[in-house]
């Protein structure tokens, strides 16, 4: 490689556009939804107002992810014969401290100079014989490797694919897309090929500002959210909040940040960062960012950053909040289905069994008569029982159907004919109606 890179090369030479190509399925939701918010917002609001909030200089192009390794922040300060001489001494001495800063072993600034791919510039200044500059210095993975063991993602594990809302709390305003700022930049601008999570990053343009807002991680539909990560070819999704707060115009900055991932929006961890002044934030947010990726990385080998199959379209499974009703419900069917049969074999329990008719003797042959009488209340059944079994003749009395404000029914069994215990029982001041076999009696 040549000794030193054009001063073009800066950057944006890795901030090229690129946004995933939206996935056009049947039952993408939210193509259909979209027309028709569209539609119903021209004729609202107008052409030009709808227009107005998907037009706008507002998104910002990712960079191209690589497994390169990235080294930012190197502050050099070399002089020279010449102008050209202190930069090539300024980026040899950036090589070393970046070397040192992956963990390398000690090897020469020209051994060094062989593994890197590429010189991130993000401020310089040259004299006639002095250069001093803040850069970055990014390593190819396929050379370093070697030299670099255990650099990148542990184990070799990978995330699912996770979109990113990036939500930023600034001014009492809750924003994601709907304007360009320092923290969605500060994505844009994260090399994630070193990461273990596969992050998609919206560029933020057109209809991303509609799709994604601060109000996104606070659904719950899974439908919605289905669609949603569909659009985007993502598995689940991470919040990464940030919540600025200037003590005063220009002066310190406190930056409170929290990491949230899943459709129920599931909190992971929180943190604080503070800059010096307004100048500080970008250096701060880009801090921030690298915590956020730590976070992330532990959540997926601890097992808790894994896709939740509910969002799934391949194999979808049931929102929990709905599986909770239907367990409930199916709970509440069988509590009844028990109670009722508890209270069938109470019943049960409580009828009193007929005994078994008396074997005849010798001298006549018992008769089975059948008494209806009326039963208002309990101590009616006890009056109507004992008044029957009392009679002369009769050798067992038994209910055979209790109605309490109605009219119950007695077995008996007599030593005679219907007619003959209809005799007694007017004897013992009962009132007797006969129809054949049956009697029926009241006081």
């Amino acid at each position: 490689m040549q000794t030193l890179f054009p001063p073009e090369i800066r950057r944006e030479n890795r901030l090229v556009p690129m946004r995933r190509l939206w996935a056009r399925r049947p039952y993408a939701v939210l193509a259909g939804g979209a027309a028709l918010v569209l539609a119903i917002g021209v004729v609202a609001v107008g052409p030009s107002r709808l227009i107005a909030q998907v037009e706008g200089d507002r998104g910002i192009s990712p960079v191209i992810t690589t497994g390169d390794i990235e080294i930012n922040g190197l502050k050099v300060d070399v002089q020279g014969k010449t102008a050209l001489e202190a930069r090539q001494a300024g980026w040899r001495e950036a090589y070393k401290q970046a070397w040192a800063k992956a963990g390398g072993p000690d090897m020469g600034a020209d051994a060094i100079e062989n593994l890197v791919s590429a010189v991130v510039v993000d401020n310089e200044e040259i004299g006639p014989h002095r250069y001093r500059a803040s850069l970055g210095v990014v390593f190819d993975r396929g050379k370093a490797s070697g030299y670099l063991a255990g650099h990148g993602p542990s184990g070799g594990m990978r995330s699912a694919p996770m979109l990113i809302i990036p939500v930023l709390y600034s001014g009492g305003v809750a924003q994601v897309y709907e304007m360009r700022t320092p923290w969605q930049k500060a994505w844009a601008e994260f090399h994630t090929g070193g990461s273990a999570i596969d992050y998609i990053r919206p560029q933020g343009s057109g209809g991303d500002s509609l799709l994604l807002t601060a109000g996104q991680p606070g659904r719950r539909s899974r439908v919605w959210w289905r669609g949603l990560l569909d659009q985007f070819g993502a598995s689940d999704v991470l919040m990464p909040e940030a919540r600025l707060e200037r003590q005063w115009p220009g002066g310190p900055v406190k930056g409170t940040f929290t990491a949230r991932y899943g459709a129920d929006n599931v909190y992971l961890d929180s943190f604080t960062l503070n800059a010096a002044d307004e100048g500080q934030v970008p250096a701060m947010l880009n801090q921030a960012i690298a915590r956020f990726d730590q976070i992330f990385t532990q959540a997926l080998t601890s097992g808790k950053l894994r896709p939740d199959p509910t969002l799934s379209f391949e194999h979808p499974a049931i929102d929990p909040g709905l599986q909770q009703l239907i367990d409930a419900g199916r709970a509440a069917q069988a509590a009844q289905a028990a109670a009722a049969e508890r209270a069938a074999a109470a019943a049960l329990a409580e009828q009193p069994v007929p005994a078994a008719a008396p074997r005849p003797d010798a001298k006549a042959a018992a008769s089975a008569i059948t008494i209806q009488f009326a039963s208002p209340d309990a101590a009616a059944v006890d009056q109507a029982l004992a008044g029957v079994r009392g009679a002369k003749g009769v050798e067992n009395a038994a209910t055979t159907s209790i109605a309490i404000g109605g009219t119950s029914v007695m077995r008996v069994s007599f030593a005679g004919t219907a007619a003959e215990l209809a005799t007694l029982l007017r004897a013992r001041g009962w009132q007797v109606t006969a129809s054949g076999g049956t009697l029926r009696i009241h006081r």
